[in-house]
């Protein structure tokens, strides 16, 4: 696939005119159009501009096939790619990224040619009407669910449409991929307050800065049955709990920072 297809492609797919597109690059709308029609092709200076300005790699723009992953969604707010694949039926698969791909996914979900060699399946009982993805669960923070299960979240768009008490599947800068139950204090303080089912483990805060992608828990795969014995679902009251000691921080914060006034 040529660099003008895979440009006019990922141009029409995040919305830009010719115009628009070339504003964003500094360069004139009549050698966007030159690129695209294949009667010129980019320097490497504006080649890394066009692979910043789509999230693409440079790589991806001059060998991989991007049309083929028709299946690629934009974010408006940073205009970030979302790549995913389709079956021979133009069904949406689920990707999974498992533990040993975690750290690659860290530096490549947005790149149509990594997610591309992903595993994939179907699962037809989730509705079709979005987009999913499948990751493995790595330690013991959220018991009973066991590591090594998988969750399969479904793509939320935005960390406003986060829902107190739910559990997400976070892509995030200085944590990595996070699977937790979130409380969301965006208009409150800003943040987003992370809590375990385990009670072992201590809640903490991350910014939504922080947030890269966020997967909200639709179903789990695994082949450990629960063990009741083990350890208890967290409860409704535990969920309170947390909420009120959650609410009375923010309230002690508040304090402080207008004594400081």
């Amino acid at each position: 696939m040529s660099i003008a297809e895979n440009l006019k492609f990922l141009r029409k797919k995040a919305g830009y005119t010719q115009e628009q597109f070339a504003k964003e690059l500094g360069i004139k709308r009549s050698l966007v159009g030159a690129y695209e029609e294949g009667r010129a092709e980019p320097r490497l200076h504006n080649l890394s501009k066009i692979s910043k300005v789509l999230n693409v790699t440079v790589d991806g723009l001059i060998v991989g096939d991007q049309t083929t992953l028709k299946s690629i969604k934009f974010q408006k707010e940073k205009i970030k790619i979302l790549p995913i694949t389709m079956d021979k039926q133009e069904n949406e698969n689920i990707e999974l990224i498992h533990q040993k791909a975690s750290a690659g996914y860290l530096n490549g979900f947005s790149d149509p040619e990594f997610i591309s060699e992903l595993p994939k399946f179907q699962l037809p009982i989730l509705a079709k009407n979005a987009t999913y993805r499948a990751f493995e669960i790595v330690g013991d923070s959220m018991l009973p669910l066991t590591p090594g299960s998988i969750v399969v979240g479904k793509y939320i768009d935005s960390v406003t449409d986060i829902k107190n008490g739910k559990t997400y599947v976070l892509i995030t800068l200085n944590e990595g991929i996070v699977y937790k139950r979130i409380f969301n204090y965006l208009d409150d303080r800003g943040k987003l307050y992370l809590v375990s089912d385990n009670q072992a483990y201590s809640a903490y805060e991350i910014a939504p800065e922080d947030v890269e992608e966020i997967w909200e828990a639709r179903a789990f795969i695994s082949i450990d049955f629960p063990d009741p014995e083990a350890s208890e679902e967290i409860s409704i009251d535990k969920l309170t709990d947390i909420v009120l000691d959650i609410q009375k921080n923010l309230i002690g914060l508040n304090d402080e920072l207008k004594g400081k006034h």
